[in-house]
């Protein structure tokens, strides 16, 4: 039995004698890994390894030494776990006398050495033997890459698990480390060295003597001209070694004296990347430098800098620059100053303003804005920076206004004001008094109205932005600032149709009535009601378009200004009055008058979604007139009113929905309960108790035996119920569906039955998975099926069934894809093939009245590309069995298809489709060939190799195309052209000839947006193959 036992033990150790014997003699490779992985099960022990290597350990020959070694460490690096306390002893003390064997040797010594360096159980005192060991032993340049990497990860292991020791070596280990470091030329080698100098610094490691010697080592790096070698495998971007060595060279303030020279002398050069590098790096000092640093060479910084922003004829240096100066100033002006010394803020301030303040007031206003964006990037840098170049420059800038007449100058000058009254905006001041412009409020304020009087279009909108930046200060304007002002803002809101002031009018009223309620309550709101009821009498008179021009303003000012929860309380009655004295007397609105009101108060609901308070006072107020006004206009009366023609118009009742919807989403569940307990019984039951002025001369029942009118209604319940949250519970929800399950499919009006089929999936879209669910799905395909197998009724049951399809496909139900495979069927259906293939870009792409994220549809996260992957194979499959008449609905719902799917998920995929893409050029349906031409542009930008396979077909069509019928087909056929020339030259240069005689002929074109693209596409074939191009 014993003997058995000895046996066992010793046939495992005759193996690893004989893997090591491959490992070392056979130069074989995989040993070495089968050795580790019999250590780490436990069949060996790493000193059962150090045994079996003993010969070769010990072998006179260097490569024999060197390959028992290499072994060991291939172990140790994957078994380090593994290692006692002692063994790692014996173990280190081996490895620090091999440093001083051949140099054959080194190399798997210090892959050993750092194996050992991850070792949890190094006892303490080694790291630092370890490392004095390679500091004095191994000449670490002198190494090849991968070898001098090694010696870094071991010194990067040390810091990270054994700094308190490492920090008992002082500054030797700074001394050692520069040592290595010094002559590193391998750029993998500097990202570690320069982040090892980066911890030394940060972590707090002694320098001792050696600061100027450490910077030495890496500033002469500085600045970084490194271009990585093409298709380098290592990644290392230039980028990265810079940003690593601006993280060490700002990382202390100990390098000022010797780093600011450096930046100094590199922001002269003549190098433009180097005065890049030096201003960010500037920049990034600032950070951690104090006055002291900055002291002795604040004059030469600021020389470099004024001439890079005077002289440059970059605008990214320009930018550094200033970014520099600012830093700089806030540097200065955060430093905390002793009751001896001197203040460098004030006077560096002050030197800025000798060398810029006469610039200012040049009469040729040549280094104007030069002079003035160094004055700002000082200023911007803290708020006594603010003051002190403020209360300098303001008094001249105005002065220099009132000097001069001519309204261009004034602009430049005003512009300069703002980009100083901006600055102080950043500042908060808590005593009124000490607000820089307290006392330039006047001069101000007449400067800006001068502006705004002024006929010059330019300086009128920057006398608004003037005005909105004054106005954000708080307490500046008074009482009588403001009436004066909103009566500018009304008078220029005004202005004539080409004029851009009327707009910016506009938009500073919205900002400002935000600051300013009661100003603009008491002085404009109603100047604009009383500029209503002149429309509606003029309307009412017949009087022409002079008067009612100033309609559409009026309700666009009235929108714009509805920017807080008071103003709401005015502007939204007052637009409701207008939209109901238009069914009153005499006036005769038309369906853009309509739609104009309509468009105000959407544009108010808006603005009220950002208060709750606002949003369901909108939405109480607004929706019940709303549906009164549509709900009166769709039951007979004996009077004529022809307001209420246009409310049932399809494009009106469609604004009025986008309304109702808007003033839903946001309405919290507990709200939006209270209102649907309305409005549903409204449409399903006639109750009209809730409705304004509720006398109607009949019944309203759109789902009964209502008449067309009242049908059409049924778009504003759609626009209700599918913007409620999804936890909103919808009463008698069951009767609904059935009501808009048979409106759907009613044949009397096409608009009623599509939106009572919208409205149908929008709340399926939404209803949570069960069995009532799936019982309203069965109905709806019952009735589907129904519909679409004869009769009058197939349009509307197969509109019904392209949004059923729909909302299941967003919401990734399994019963999508029965229904998808339906409509694929009716591609190749007689009458309703080619609206299928139409259907296609339907499920793909974004609606904007039902099954919106907006409305709290569940639209889950790229369902384009499930649908892409789940349907595009069978209509591949379906194009290429379908009988030749039918192949154009195949292809132009694959081309709808691919059109909307993100460029990413169809790149892979291309070889494949890209023959039907072709195909699908050859349509003659000019929706095929937009849709296409869409789809192939961008592919000709992205994969550039797989499209220059097809370049003889692609040039061909694109040109055939270029002369379509369609403008729209044209000038897509004519970006497709010119993305072409993004195809390797060698393969478009025998086309050259060829394509700039055809684009001669579009630059004939009748339409100028077409010779446009042609001018365009065809400039760049002429440069292609040319120098430089």
């Amino acid at each position: 039995m014993a003997a058995a036992a000895a046996l066992e033990a010793v046939a495992p150790l005759g193996t690893l004698w004989g893997l090591v014997q491959d490992f070392v003699m056979g130069q074989q490779e995989g040993p070495a890994d089968q050795v580790a992985a019999d250590v780490k099960s436990g069949s060996y022990t790493v000193l059962q390894v150090v045994e079996a290597l003993g010969s070769s350990l010990e072998n006179p020959e260097p490569r024999t030494r060197a390959r028992g070694i290499q072994l060991l460490s291939q172990v140790l690096l994957q078994c380090h776990s593994l290692l006692l306390e002692k063994e790692v002893v014996h173990l280190i003390l081996f490895y620090e006398n091999r440093l001083k064997d051949h140099h054959l040797v080194i190399p798997s010594v210090l892959q050993g050495l750092r194996a050992l360096s991850l070792c949890v159980t190094l006892p303490p005192g080694l790291a630092v033997s370890v490392l004095k060991a390679i500091f004095q032993e191994v000449h670490v340049q002198s190494l090849p890459q991968v070898d001098r990497h090694t010696v870094y990860s071991i010194i990067t292991n040390f810091m990270r698990a054994r700094e308190e020791e490492l920090k008992g070596l002082g500054a030797d280990f700074t001394f050692g480390f520069i040592q290595v470091m010094d002559g590193e030329k391998d750029p993998r080698n500097l990202l570690v060295a320069f982040r090892i100098v980066y911890d030394l610094i940060s972590r707090d490691y002694s320098l001792g003597p050696f600061v100027e010697e450490l910077f030495e080592v890496t500033s002469c790096y500085f600045p970084i001209d490194f271009t990585p070698p093409p298709n380098d495998p290592h990644g290392i971007q230039r980028e990265d070694l810079i940003l690593s060595l601006r993280a060490v060279l700002a990382s202390t303030p100990r390098f000022a004296e010797f780093l600011l020279p450096l930046l100094i002398e590199k922001v002269d050069s003549e190098i433009l990347s180097a005065k890049l590098d030096s201003l960010q790096t500037l920049n990034a000092c600032c950070a951690v430098y104090e006055q002291k640093e900055l002291k002795d060479f604040l004059p030469s910084l600021w020389a470099s800098i004024r001439r890079e922003v005077f002289q440059t004829a970059s605008e990214r240096v320009e930018a550094e620059g200033l970014a520099a100066l600012n830093s700089l100033t806030a540097c200065l002006s955060r430093s905390v100053l002793r009751a001896d010394a001197e203040d460098l803020l004030d006077s560096f301030l002050s030197n800025i303003l000798q060398d810029c303040r006469h610039h200012l007031c040049e009469p040729d206003m040549k280094l104007v804005w030069p002079s003035a964006k160094l004055l700002q990037a000082a200023a911007g840098a803290s708020a006594r920076a603010c003051d002190h170049v403020t209360s300098n420059v303001l008094p001249l800038l105005l002065e220099q206004f009132h000097k001069h007449s001519q309204s261009n100058q004034r602009r430049t000058i005003l512009e300069m004001i703002l980009g100083f009254l901006k600055l102080q905006q950043k500042w908060s001041y808590e005593d009124k008094d000490e607000r820089p412009l307290s006392g330039f409020k006047d001069q101000l304020c007449s400067l800006m109205f001068m502006a705004l009087t002024d006929p010059n279009t330019q300086l009128q909108l920057v006398g608004i932005r003037t005005l909105t930046v004054l106005g954000a200060q708080p307490d500046l304007l008074s009482s009588g600032d403001l009436e004066l002002a909103v009566g500018h803002l009304y008078r220029l809101s005004f202005l004539e149709e080409d004029s851009q002031s009327w707009v910016a009018a506009l938009e500073a009223s919205g900002t400002l009535a935000t600051l300013y309620p009661m100003a603009f309550s008491s002085h404009l709101v109603p100047k604009l009601a009383e500029d209503l009821c002149t429309e509606e009498s003029d309307l009412a008179r017949g009087d022409g378009p002079t008067r009612c021009s100033r309609h559409p303003r009026c309700l666009q000012a009235l929108s714009a200004i509805s920017t807080h929860p008071s103003i709401v309380k005015e502007t939204l009655p007052l637009l409701l009055q207008h939209l109901c004295q238009m069914n009153r007397g005499s006036m005769s609105p038309g369906t853009t008058e309509v739609i104009a009101v309509c468009q105000s108060l959407q544009q108010v609901a808006e603005k009220c979604q950002r208060d709750p308070e606002s949003c369901w006072y909108f939405h109480q107020t607004a929706v019940p007139c709303l549906l009164a006004l549509a709900v009166q206009a769709s039951t007979p009366e004996k009077e004529h009113s022809v307001l209420k023609k246009v409310l049932l118009e399809d494009e009106v009742l469609a604004t009025v929905a986008s309304v109702i919807a808007t003033a839903t989403t946001h309405l919290s569940p507990d709200l939006a309960s209270q209102s649907v307990a309305h409005i549903v019984p409204l449409f399903l039951d006639g109750n009209i108790s809730f409705l304004p002025e509720n006398s109607f001369s009949g019944r309203f029942q759109p789902f009964q035996d209502g008449s067309s009118g009242q049908r059409r209604l049924v778009a504003l319940l759609m626009a209700f119920v599918c913007s409620l949250p999804r936890n909103v519970e919808i009463p008698q929800l069951n009767r609904l569906m059935g009501e808009l399950l048979e409106l759907s499919c009613c044949q009397s009006c096409p608009f009623s039955s599509t939106a009572a089929a919208k409205c149908f999936a929008g709340l399926l879209n939404k209803h949570p998975a069960g069995q009532q669910l799936d019982e309203f799905l069965q109905l709806a395909v019952d009735k589907v099926e129904a519909g679409l197998s004869s009769g009058p009724c197939r349009s509307q049951a197969f509109t019904l069934l392209l949004w059923v399809t729909k909302a299941l496909v967003l919401r990734y139900h399994p019963l999508s894809s029965c229904l998808t495979e339906r409509l694929m069927g009716l591609l190749s259906d007689p009458e309703l093939g080619p609206a299928a293939a139409d259907g296609f870009s339907l499920l793909m792409s974004d609606c904007t009245d039902v099954l919106t994220r907006a409305g709290h549809a569940e639209v889950r996260i790229m369902f384009r590309q499930r649908f892409f992957t789940d349907n595009v194979p069978a209509l591949v499959r379906g194009f290429h069995a379908a009988p030749q008449d039918v192949k154009p609905n195949y292809l132009k719902g694959l081309s709808h298809v691919l059109n909307r799917l993100p460029k990413p998920v169809l790149l892979p995929e291309l070889p494949t489709l890209l023959s039907l893409l072709l195909e699908a050029l050859s349509c003659p349906d000019s929706v095929v060939q937009l849709s296409t031409l869409s789809c192939l542009q961008p592919l000709l930008l992205e994969a550039p190799q797989v499209m220059s396979l097809h370049v003889d077909t692609l040039v061909t069509k694109f040109l055939n195309l270029s002369a379509s019928p369609s403008m729209a087909v044209r000038i897509a056929a004519l970006q497709c052209m010119h993305a072409l020339t993004r195809l390797p030259t060698p393969v478009l240069l025998p086309y050259k000839p060829q394509v700039i005689r055809a684009l001669a002929k579009p630059l004939d074109d009748k339409k100028r947006l077409v010779r446009k693209e042609a001018v365009s596409a065809r400039g760049e074939w002429f440069l292609l193959g040319s120098p430089g191009s």
